[in-house]
């Protein structure tokens, strides 16, 4: 059986919400730890949208 699939691909504004900078910060640990390489954790970090911004 295949997978179900759907054409809608954009979420609204109103329905994504933010997280907090200390669990984003976790979070990009997390990954940081289980990635296997640089590239992977920078491609999962702007996936989950918690890649870090460049604040100079």
């Amino acid at each position: 059986m295949p997978a179900k699939t759907t054409d809608k691909t954009d979420i609204p504004d109103e329905e994504l919400a933010t997280v907090a900078d200390e669990t984003a910060r976790a979070a990009r640990r997390v990954v940081a730890a289980f990635a296997t390489d640089a590239d992977e954790c920078r491609m999962l970090l702007a996936m989950l949208g918690i890649a870090p911004t460049d604040e100079a």
